[in-house]
């Protein structure tokens, strides 16, 4: 039998995060080869996530990224099964590193099929869902490109935007900001008209009738009345057309022309937990 050092433990504790006794016994049955000792932990780790397949991986963290010349982002969602999992230094540290890395693709397949330190991210998860005993896993991947593009992370990570503008004008870092905390607080439905899709147009004229139609409303004038609920619904419920949170007398495309007359949201990303 191979003499297992405290120093050998050390060092795949340090490289696999797996618990002190997981390391020496992966070890010890790897007779003291250290990449055998990594692949033994990896198979633990696989066992423990198809055990734990079923699991509602709602907790987590959304961490949205852009890259240096602020032409292009993405958000991912590291998500696990408990709130004391997310809030632990490592697990967020580990999806910041992750949503980095994420940066360079353009699909979450291409994503988790990106070498991470010598595995692939894939591997990463299944292998933490061992060390940790809980189900690790990408939810949400959204990319967005623009002339600028701004970013927000809500407080506790659990909600992450991304913002896209026509133009990297002046004043375009704090425009993008402001815009992403409110597509982050108001969860529009799309970014304008044109983008709601029609199912939801076809719903909410059918509410807006039925509603009309218990006031008593004649049916020639319910298509009329609906129409205007459903200009309504467009200005709650599309990001430019909204009522700016930070001034509820413009919009949010008048604050965004209020910093350039030309400026205009181009699209948005939002990633929530839950």
């Amino acid at each position: 039998m191979a003499k297992i050092t405290a120093a050998e433990v050390n060092k795949l504790r340090q490289t696999t995060g797996a618990g002190m006794m997981d390391c020496k016994n992966a070890l010890v049955e790897a007779e003291g080869d250290f990449e055998k000792a990594i692949e033994i932990l990896r198979k633990k780790g696989q066992k423990v996530a198809a055990k734990r397949a079923d699991r509602d991986s709602s907790e987590g963290a959304a961490i949205a990224k852009v890259n240096a010349d602020n032409t292009s982002g993405v958000i991912i969602s590291l998500n696990c099964e408990t709130d004391f999992v997310a809030k632990n230094d490592t697990f967020v540290a580990l999806a910041n590193d992750l949503a980095d890395l994420a940066l360079d693709f353009d699909t979450k397949e291409a994503f988790l099929n990106a070498d991470y330190k010598g595995t692939s991210v894939q591997d990463k998860l299944t292998e933490q869902t061992g060390v940790i005993g809980e189900k690790i896993e990408i939810g949400g991947f959204s990319r967005l490109s623009a002339p600028f593009v701004g970013s927000y992370i809500h407080a506790g990570n659990k909600i992450a935007t991304l913002v896209g503008l026509s133009a990297a004008v002046d004043g375009a870092d704090v425009a993008a900001k402001d815009v992403a905390m409110q597509a982050a607080a108001m969860n529009p439905v799309a970014l304008n008209e044109a983008g709601v899709d029609q199912s939801i147009i076809d719903k909410e004229i059918e509410i807006a009738k039925d509603q009309l139609r218990q006031e008593g409303k004649p049916e020639a004038m319910l298509d009329n009345i609906a129409k205007g609920k459903l200009n309504r619904f467009f200005k709650d419920n599309t990001l430019v057309n909204q009522d700016f949170i930070k001034d509820s007398k413009q919009s949010v495309a008048q604050y965004v022309k209020s910093v350039d007359s030309k400026l205009e949201v181009t699209g948005f990303k939002r990633v929530a937990l839950g």
